[in-house]
C-alpha cells in the first residue's frame, strides 16, 4: 500500500501505547483511523491529542479520527464496531488487531481464569478482528492490509508471561498463514514484533473482566511499580507507529521494531537449525513437501505487487 490519504484504518488498543502511535503515523499520512479501545479515559486522552477532538470525528495532522469503545473479545460489539467505522469513515482498508494484554505470572500456576482472559484478548481478539473485517474488505475489492500486533515474545519465551507467550506465538503462526490465504486478494499481512515499549500495559488488571475474576492471579503491587518505571525507557508508540507505517509500502510480513533482538533471534534459529537430523528424507514425504514449498513460493512471488 503506497497511496494512504484517503483510506481508513481501524486499530483495536488505538487510544494508547503501540495502537496510538499507529494512529499518529497513520493520521499524519492522511488516513481517516478509528481507534477502538476498551478504556474511555484513554479514548479521551487520544482524542484531545487530535485538533478538534471533541466531534463525532476528530480531525488529525491529515486524517479524521473517531473514538469507538470496544471490548475485542466480544464479537457482536466488533461487528458494531465494523459497521460504525463504515457509517462515518466507508470502506475500511488496513486492520490493526493490537489490542493486547499481560499478566505476570508464572506459567505453571495461572488458572483457567488467567487463561481465558489472556487468550480471549490477545488471541481471540485477533481472530475476532479478522473474522469481522476480512469478508468485508474481501468484498469492497480495493485491497487492504492486516497488522497483527504479536510481540517478540512471540519468537522468546518467558515463564513469568507464559500465557501472553502462547497468545503472542499463535499469533505470530496465524498471520504468516493469513498471508498466504490473502495474499490472492490484494491483500497484505504484517505481524508486529515489538520489544520494550513506553505503554501501560502493565496496568492490564484494570480492565480484567469480572466474569474472568473468580480464580485471577493477584498482581505483585511492587512488582508493578518496577514494571511502571521500566516501561518508562521503552521504545515511544510513535516510532513504532513509523516503522508500521513504512513497512506497509513495503508489504513487509515481520515488523521488527527493536534492533536489539538480532542475536538473540539468531541463536535461536541455530539451536532449531542443529536439532533437525541430518539425515535423507524418503523421497514420498519430500514430493509432497516440494509441492507444498512450490506453491508457497508462488503465493510470495505475488506479495510485492500488492
Amino acid at each position: 500500500m503506497r497511496d494512504f490519504s484517503g483510506k481508513v484504518a481501524f486499530i483495536t488498543g488505538g487510544a494508547s501505547g503501540v495502537g496510538f502511535g499507529m494512529a499518529k503515523a497513520f493520521s499524519a499520512a492522511g488516513m481517516n483511523v478509528v481507534i477502538a479501545d476498551i478504556r474511555q479515559d484513554h479514548l479521551d486522552t487520544a482524542m484531545k491529542s487530535f485538533a478538534g477532538a471533541g466531534t463525532a470525528a476528530g480531525v488529525g495532522t491529515g486524517g479524521r479520527v473517531h473514538p469507538i469503545r470496544l471490548d475485542v473479545m466480544d464479537r457482536k460489539a466488533m461487528a458494531r464496531a465494523a459497521d460504525e467505522a463504515e457509517r462515518v469513515f466507508g470502506n475500511v482498508h488496513v486492520v490493526c488487531n493490537n489490542a493486547g494484554i499481560n499478566l505476570f505470572n508464572d506459567i505453571a500456576e495461572a488458572t483457567y481464569d488467567d487463561w481465558d482472559w489472556i487468550l480471549g484478548v490477545n488471541l481471540g481478539g485477533v481472530v475476532n478482528g479478522i473474522r469481522t473485517f476480512v469478508p468485508r474488505i474481501k468484498a469492497h475489492g480495493e485491497g487492504g492490509h492486516i497488522v497483527n500486533t504479536a510481540s517478540m515474545g512471540s519468537f522468546i519465551a518467558s515463564g513469568i508471561a507464559g500465557v501472553y507467550c502462547t497468545a503472542k506465538f499463535a499469533v505470530r503462526g496465524l498471520s504468516e498463514a493469513l498471508r498466504y490465504s490473502l495474499a490472492p486478494h490484494k491483500i497484505g499481512v504484517s505481524v508486529l514484533c515489538p520489544g520494550l515499549v513506553n505503554s501501560a500495559i502493565y496496568e492490564s488488571d484494570k480492565i480484567r473482566p469480572a466474569e474472568l475474576s473468580a480464580e485471577a492471579t493477584v498482581p505483585d503491587p511492587k512488582f508493578l511499580e518496577q514494571l511502571a518505571q521500566l516501561h518508562q525507557v521503552g521504545m515511544t508508540p510513535e516510532e513504532i507507529g513509523g516503522k508500521v507505517l513504512r513497512a506497509l509500502e513495503r508489504n513487509d510480513f515481520y515488523i521488527f521494531s527493536h534492533p536489539e533482538f538480532k542475536e538473540e533471534l539468531r541463536a535461536i534459529f541455530d539451536e532449531a537449525l542443529a536439532a533437525i537430523p541430518d539425515e535423507p528424507a524418503p523421497p514420498q514425504r519430500l514430493a509432497f513437501e516440494n509441492g507444498r514449498r512450490e506453491r508457497n513460493a508462488q503465493a510470495r512471488a505475488a506479495w510485492p505487487k500488492l
